[in-house]
């Protein structure tokens, strides 16, 4: 397989679209989240969408494929709450490592079949339970989990998704920088006791929640992007939260000062007051076109709502476009 670096000088590449949509499509019931192995589970497993790697796996791989098939260069494991802390919602803190290995073998499994040169990026979602904010409006200092069990669970994907096969590492969603820079010492920590693997690439993807240009735990943009360059990232961006209309203007700011590779994936637009999205394929292409002309970005693909065929409008729109240059950086960051 060709460095992915190397591609990244060449052209822009495609990262998948949203996984839950796909799920939702499959209409499972309860039964199907479980299968013949949690059939007896005490307590109700639909809506963990990271179990259906092991109980439906055909489904996953099968998610994968049509991503790859409509043109997705890398393609996310279904792994976003696949840690022990956003696992013990479903009593299921045990399976965390299982899940992750079994999610990474689907999209592996995925590209394996398709034929096609493709990377899979290990998800590491930003957890149910924040560093930075109290749970408690009662009790500002208050923390409902430490930093050394953020590192833990962190570690503990990173493990799963190591053994699994990945060739990338996507911390992605952040909205609270703590748990990403957590997130970041689990990683670089798991390759130090494992001086015999090749460490994967690291992607970095965060969430500006709306117009403030700030994430939920308050940061700007060029905060977020200094709190976290010390990982020396493949690349850095914006995913979720926003649709490509609203993101536009943090996407250009983040490519002015980014001295890595620049990664954008929107949603499907705003919900509307169903909470579904109504973007056309069409309209999303659209606006990351103008990015991609303007060399904005480097990885493009879409978020919550979109579906195989945003990701393959998004794709045709930009394959002519050439990527966002690096920028000569003269002193890095120690």
């Amino acid at each position: 397989m060709n460095d992915i670096r190397d591609i990244l000088k060449q052209r822009i590449l495609i990262i998948d679209g949203a996984m839950g949509t796909m799920i939702q499509q499959y209409k499972l019931s309860e039964a199907d989240y479980r299968g013949e192995r949690f059939k007896d589970w005490p307590s109700d497993v639909k809506g963990n969408n990271d179990l259906l790697s092991i109980t439906q796996p055909q489904i996953i791989t099968e998610i994968h494929k049509q991503y790859l098939a409509a043109g997705a260069d890398i393609i996310e494991t279904n792994t976003f709450s696949s840690t022990t802390i956003a696992q013990a919602d479903y009593d299921m803190q045990s399976l965390a490592y299982e899940l992750n290995v079994a999610a990474a073998q689907c999209a592996k499994e995925a590209v394996k079949q398709s034929g096609k040169q493709a990377w899979v990026a290990g998800a590491m979602g930003p957890l149910n339970k924040t560093l930075s904010l109290s749970p408690d409006v009662n009790n500002p200092g208050f923390r409902a989990v430490t930093f050394d069990q953020v590192v833990a669970a962190y570690y503990e994907q990173v493990k799963g998704l190591s053994d699994g096969g990945v060739d990338i590492l996507l911390v992605e969603t952040i909205f609270d920088t703590l748990n990403a820079k957590a997130a970041i010492y689990a990683i670089k920590q798991f390759y130090h006791d494992h001086p015999q693997l090749q460490p994967a690439e690291i992607m970095i993807s965060g969430t500006i929640t709306d117009a403030s240009g700030r994430t939920l735990s308050g940061q700007t943009l060029e905060a977020f992007y200094t709190s976290v360059m010390h990982a020396k990232p493949l690349s850095i961006g914006l995913n979720c939260a926003l649709g490509a209309k609203e993101m536009r203007s943090h996407i250009e700011e983040l490519s002015q000062m980014a001295s890595c590779y620049v990664s954008a994936y929107p949603n499907a637009g705003l919900p509307n007051a169903m909470g579904e999205y109504d973007e056309t394929p069409d309209e999303t292409a659209h606006f990351l076109e103008e990015w991609a002309e303007r060399r904005f970005v480097n990885i493009v693909g879409g978020c919550c709502g979109t579906t195989p065929d945003h990701i393959k409008h998004i794709a045709d729109s930009v394959k002519r476009l050439q990527p966002r240059v690096l920028p000569v950086v003269e002193k890095e960051l120690v």
